[in-house]
């Protein structure tokens, strides 16, 4: 505090009226600590510092954080409930008028009943996002299946971490995105990260990743794109997209196979050793560099460095996970942790870079299609009877399982699901094969979004509700590393706009069950409830009270009662979530791509991040700063593809899939494979890569494979366009 009061004198930039709040960034899941400065004359937020007493980040921020109070006031806002007067418009920004709440409430209440009272409980549906609050979270889950009574609802975490969840629960029995605190990373003696571009995806981390190297440790990227922190690597792995399964299989290969097995941790706390250590042994060097396009001697390099290292974490994020085989990838990269033996202790273990702010609290507590709050299966009658109990219904009366993000698109498609209440979620961007997608929203008979700027999925809804930001508002979000942290209110909310929490209680009372919400009068009462809620759970948050998380500055979980300070590391006991205590090694073939490269499309399209701009881009692209850093997507060509299709840098180009095609302006780079192009996906309508990607899913995680599809390049003719 007294650095930050240092920069603050020597900056000269107190306001007579300044008042500091501690809270966090709104962006990724590394929840970056900010003091966000407050006019408290004007009601209005006019800067940001950093906080560099907080342990993760100590005072790091990217580009995004320091901006991101300027969504909270921007011109964008949508300060009062829209109704849509023009239905030929839908799917534009066009068609809507203000209303009042009173006026949208009642359009909602009886719209949804006629849907319901004519084609059952399960025509309505919910789709929800992860940069809420748990609260929100948790509170849109037991709106989904108390007040609507509806088995659909899923969440935007399916298109972003559920291939890690899957992952996790399979080898561990339980998920936690990090089995161990960040403060470990730079202690560590070897970081293997695959699939991250971390130096632009989560900026705030590099300052730990690059001591690792300044202490004499080492650094192994697995990743198709020769990124900033794959530049500074002692191994690049230059895999081709959609190849990880084989890569990890030889990397484990060659562990077991030079004597780097660690036979006792294996013996004692693992299951499936023999039957993957027999699988393992196809998996050469030779015959991985055939499948990945990797060098042998890159191959054996990494196996030997993350062999002998005497601690190890191995780290991966979107560019393994969102495969049509991401749970597999998951689970092969972390077989290494077992094998090895290097988990369950300081400095050594298994994480993964969360995307969102709350990308681990929300998939824990009830907006996935399968789960209850505490991370308990709704297909557990225990789990039904416990949750039941704290939301005042019978057992019976608890839907059934739902189905995945993409597959309730489907059944908007051929009008199983009607209705839909859309909340902090852009999925006109963020899905695949968007086409589709589209073409679904476009034929629901009624559709409800909450946002605070006209999304592009705004633009099919009939009724827009105007939400808070996030600093308009209070609750808790889970960090990367299973860290509960307290987002604080800076501000009262501006215009008529409201919290997301407190629309479902007005709503839920409308809809006849305010007996079941309308006790939830502050973000703290939903929080208090959703503990009791979690209590019991693997996923267990009833210790971590408001109170506590202050004095703590976090609270790792499980933390089950008052008295428990959290769990930092997990699994020091080498106990594990199975019901043995034993984690799982997983014997697992390798499968290609969905769509592997052909002579029609003869390139492998993947997609990724930049670091000015965050997911579908509805908030950052309205941040002149950001949008001028990056105004509009490009694609990435190696040069001598680039000669092949006889076409120059900033070139616009047509890239082209089995489902969609779009125009993208030419970015020359030696940085990227020869036979893979890459486009970031934070852009919208026409511009969007998610017209082109394919809709493939993962049978266990139903994660979409966004990072591989086969594609083709046509040069365009001098000026003209798509």
């Amino acid at each position: 505090m007294q650095k930050d009061k240092f920069f603050r004198d020597i900056e000269n930039v107190k306001h007579p009226n300044e008042e500091l709040v501690k809270t966090h960034c709104s962006y990724c899941g590394m929840q970056c600590g900010m003091n966000l400065r407050v006019d408290k004359s004007t009601n209005k937020i006019i800067g940001v510092e950093p906080r560099y007493d907080w342990p993760v980040t100590l005072g790091k921020m990217c580009p995004k954080g320091v901006t991101a109070y300027q969504q909270t006031n921007h011109d964008d806002r949508i300060l009062k409930p829209l109704i849509r007067d023009d239905a030929s418009l839908k799917g534009t920004k066009e068609g809507f008028r203000e209303a009042s709440w009173d006026e949208a409430y009642d359009l909602i209440a009886k719209k949804f009943g006629e849907l319901q009272e004519n084609y059952g409980k399960d025509s309505l549906s919910v789709f929800s996002g992860v940069s809420m609050t748990n609260e929100k979270c948790y509170l849109t889950g037991k709106f989904a299946r108390v007040a609507l009574g509806t088995r659909y609802i899923d969440y935007n975490g399916r298109f972003c971490m559920s291939s890690a969840a899957g992952g996790f629960l399979r080898t561990f029995g339980v998920d936690r995105g990090s089995t161990l605190p960040w403060t470990d990373l730079h202690e560590t003696d070897c970081l293997f990260i695959a699939g991250s571009n971390t130096a632009e995806c989560h900026p705030t981390s590099m300052f730990r990743i690059w001591a690792v190297q300044e202490r004499g440790g080492y650094l192994i990227i697995a990743d198709p794109r020769e990124t900033p922190i794959a530049r500074r690597a002692d191994v690049h792995l230059d895999l081709r997209p959609g190849t990880d399964l084989a890569l990890a299989n030889g990397i484990l290969n060659l562990l077991i196979q030079n004597g780097y097995a660690d036979e006792s941790f294996v013996n004692q706390h693992t299951n499936g050793f023999e039957e993957t250590k027999e699988l393992v042994k196809d998996f050469t060097p030779e015959y991985t560099s055939m499948i990945t396009g990797v060098a042998v001697e890159k191959i054996e390099k990494a196996a030997e460095i993350y062999g002998k290292a005497p601690n190890a974490i191995v780290m991966f994020a979107r560019g393994i996970e969102q495969q049509q085989k991401g749970v597999d990838n998951v689970s092969a990269y972390t077989n290494m942790a077992l094998v090895t033996g290097k988990i369950g202790r300081p400095k050594a273990g298994v994480a993964t870079f969360t995307g969102q702010g709350n990308g681990q609290g929300g998939r824990e507590h009830g907006q996935k299609s399968d789960l209850l709050p505490g991370y308990r299966k709704i297909t557990n009658p225990e789990a039904v009877k416990a949750v039941s109990k704290v939301w005042g219904i019978e057992p019976e009366e608890m839907p059934k399982p739902g189905v995945s993000a993409y597959e309730m698109f489907e059944l908007m498609d051929n009008k199983t699901i009607r209705g839909l209440y859309l909340l902090c979620s852009n999925p006109a961007v963020s899905a695949p094969n968007l086409n589709f997608v589209r073409g679904a929203l476009k034929k629901l008979d009624f559709m409800v979004c909450g946002d605070f700027f006209l999304s592009e999925s705004a633009e099919y809804a009939d009724v827009i509700l105007p939400s808070v930001s996030w600093s308009e508002d209070e609750g808790t979000v889970t960090n990367l590393e299973g860290r509960i942290i307290k987002i604080n209110k800076a501000q009262e909310p501006i215009g008529e706009s409201k919290p997301d929490w407190l629309m479902q209680v007005e709503l839920a009372e409308r809809l006849g069950k305010g007996k079941n919400f309308s006790h939830l009068k502050t973000a703290k009462d939903v929080a208090d409830e959703f503990r009791l809620a979690t209590k019991g759970g693997n996923a267990d948050y009833y210790g971590a009270t408001w109170d506590k998380i202050d004095e703590q500055d976090g609270v790792f979980w499980p933390c089950k009662d008052k008295d428990d300070k959290g769990t930092p590391h997990m699994f020091l006991d080498k106990k594990f979530y199975h019901p043995d205590g034993k984690a799982k090694i997983c014997a697992l073939p390798y499968r290609p791509p969905a769509e592997e490269p052909c002579e029609k499309y003869p390139l492998r399209l993947t997609t990724g991040r930049v670091v000015y701009h965050y997911l579908s881009g509805n908030q950052t692209r309205r941040i002149q700063f950001l949008n001028d850093m990056c105004p509009d997507p490009y694609v990435e060509v190696h040069p001598i593809t680039a000669a092949k299709y006889d076409i120059k840098h900033d070139e616009f180009i047509l890239l082209y899939t089995r489902r969609g095609k779009a125009n993208y302006k030419v970015k020359i780079t030696e940085a990227i494979r020869e036979d893979t192009v890459f486009v970031p996906y934070h852009f919208g309508h026409d511009e969007s890569i998610n017209l082109l990607t394919i809709a493939a899913l993962d049978p266990m995680s139903k994660m979409p494979e966004f990072k591989a599809c086969a594609a083709q390049i046509d040069k365009l003719k001098s000026g003209s366009v798509l």
